[in-house]
């Protein structure tokens, strides 16, 4: 992964180089070209599609649910084991 300094410093030289060609390129071309560049800076960023991301967020929300529920569950046998402890043995 590039620091965002030198993924800027890439884009720029990579713009003005398709900026400054000899003749007008024409729109399509040009909508092309800087698709292309853009694809080739975004290449070299470490992102996550979508998809994945909001697969993440439901595991990580699965993981959080059964992590109260552990917490939960520790605390009650906690509570029984101090009742139990303090409670006179017969």
């Amino acid at each position: 992964m590039l620091p965002p300094k030198a993924l800027l410093d890439v884009l720029g030289s990579q713009a003005a180089r398709l900026f400054s060609s000899d003749g007008p390129l024409p729109r399509s071309e040009f909508e092309a070209q800087f698709k292309v560049l853009l694809q080739s800076a975004f290449s070299k960023l470490d992102l996550v599609s979508r998809d994945e991301f909001d697969s993440q967020m439901v595991v990580l929300a699965r993981t959080r649910s059964r992590l109260e529920a552990l917490e939960t569950k520790v605390t009650e046998l906690q509570a029984q084991l101090d009742s139990a402890q303090s409670s006179p043995a017969d």
